[in-house]
């Protein structure tokens, strides 16, 4: 047969991401169970509603969209008013103070992700991580070259290590991106970490030609738990920038709306913000959807009702703790990233599967030992599957 695509990309064909593994598994099992019989905590696909508000928006958006350019191109960064707001919004969370200049609207943190490693990232460049992580990363960056180095995290809540981070980082090391709250253990990285960690990176770019990024992945920034807080992240260096979107705090996933936001400290600024908008209009995404821009700048002192992801998050840690798993209880984010059982996390997610329980495999997040669950589901769903988890682990 002759070779049709990349040699890469069939490599990562052949090695598909395990959360759609599992998703495809668990659609084939309710072929046979019915839906009724099957507990899908593999996908992280929220299904809260947006803000009450967001119906009213709507409603406006679509008498005003119907006029001459209503849904036209735009700038490549967004629409100027919706920067704007984003920056006034950005400034109160971040205690930094943005103009619109420093913010570009993006499809989604994803394509803020690309975007931003197709402009700042040579053949051979590493991005740091710390493990476990979400898988997509490697992606992200291997388009252009880049290769992602996992740090592994220690302890039982994973906790972030600045020491083991800054003693991986070599010549050739371009960012180190950070996601908290976690994604997919639900760890809230604490400010005094951050701190030691941007203190080694500001010391290691004095005598750099090429900086070492910090970057923050922050669509899960409002879902903290328990008094918990997630510490404002652009202070922490000039070289820092914060990735984020609205498709968990708004439930807009589908509407693919995110941003880059970058520390005005930093020296050549503008040659940077630059770049983004250049490869965020030339790897096709143009600029980011205008109705979702307007949605969003509507919505942004709103979220969606918190309380129901904390409910959900309390049973689910009752069902684990009654089937006899042992986790670290995430104090953010809307996952459990409890141990398999005998260490095995393929084979425990395969008894799982027989009792119609649908995890996804640590080592899908470079953590093999443990198995990743999504609690945002519904509560019935939650409660349902406790004999199913009883039945695995036995």
């Amino acid at each position: 047969m002759q070779n049709l695509i990349a040699h890469d990309i069939a490599e990562a064909m052949a090695n598909a991401s395990w959360i759609r593994r599992m998703f495809e598994a668990g659609n084939e099992l309710r072929k046979t169970r019915g839906p009724e019989n099957v507990f899908d905590f593999s996908l992280g696909n929220p299904d809260v509603p947006p803000p009450e508000k967001a119906r009213a928006v709507l409603h406006a958006l679509a008498d005003d969209a119907i006029r001459p350019c209503g849904l036209g191109y735009m700038p490549n960064a967004g629409l100027p008013g919706f920067r704007t707001a984003l920056a006034a919004h950005l400034t109160r969370q971040q205690g930094v103070s943005l103009e619109g200049r420093h913010v570009i609207a993006t499809v989604g943190a994803a394509g803020a992700l690309v975007a931003f490693f197709r402009a700042t990232l040579e053949a051979g460049d590493e991005v740091l991580v710390p493990a476990p992580y979400f898988v997509e990363y490697g992606f992200y960056c291997g388009h252009f070259g880049g290769r992602l180095v996992p740090v592994p995290m220690k302890g039982p809540d994973f906790a972030l290590d600045p020491e083991a981070l800054l003693a991986r980082v070599t010549a050739r090391t371009r960012a180190i991106l950070l996601n908290s709250p976690n994604n997919p253990t639900g760890a809230i990285y604490p400010a005094e970490a951050l701190a030691a960690l941007a203190e080694g990176v500001n010391r290691l770019n004095a005598s750099r030609e090429r900086p070492i990024y910090l970057l923050a992945d922050e669509p899960y920034r409002v879902f903290a738990f328990d008094g918990a807080t997630v510490p404002p992240f652009l202070p922490l260096s000039p070289w820092a920038v914060v990735l984020g979107s609205f498709s968990k705090s708004l439930s807009l996933a589908g509407e693919r709306i995110g941003y880059v936001a970058v520390n005005p400290a930093l020296d050549g600024v503008e040659t940077l913000l630059a770049a983004v908008t250049l490869t965020n209009r030339t790897l096709g995404y143009v600029n980011a959807p205008i109705l979702g821009q307007r949605l969003a700048e509507a919505l942004l002192d709103e979220q969606v009702d918190l309380g129901l992801y904390a409910a959900r998050r309390t049973a689910m840690a009752d069902v684990l703790t009654a089937a006899g798993l042992r986790f670290a209880m995430p104090r953010g984010a809307f996952y459990f990233f409890p141990e398999a059982p005998g260490g095995d996390d393929l084979a425990f997610c395969k008894r799982l599967l027989d009792e119609g329980v649908i995890a996804v495999p640590g080592r899908g997040f470079g953590m093999a030992g443990h198995i990743r669950l999504c609690s945002a589901v519904p509560m019935e769903t939650i409660r349902r599957a406790l004999p199913a988890f009883k039945a695995a682990c036995r």
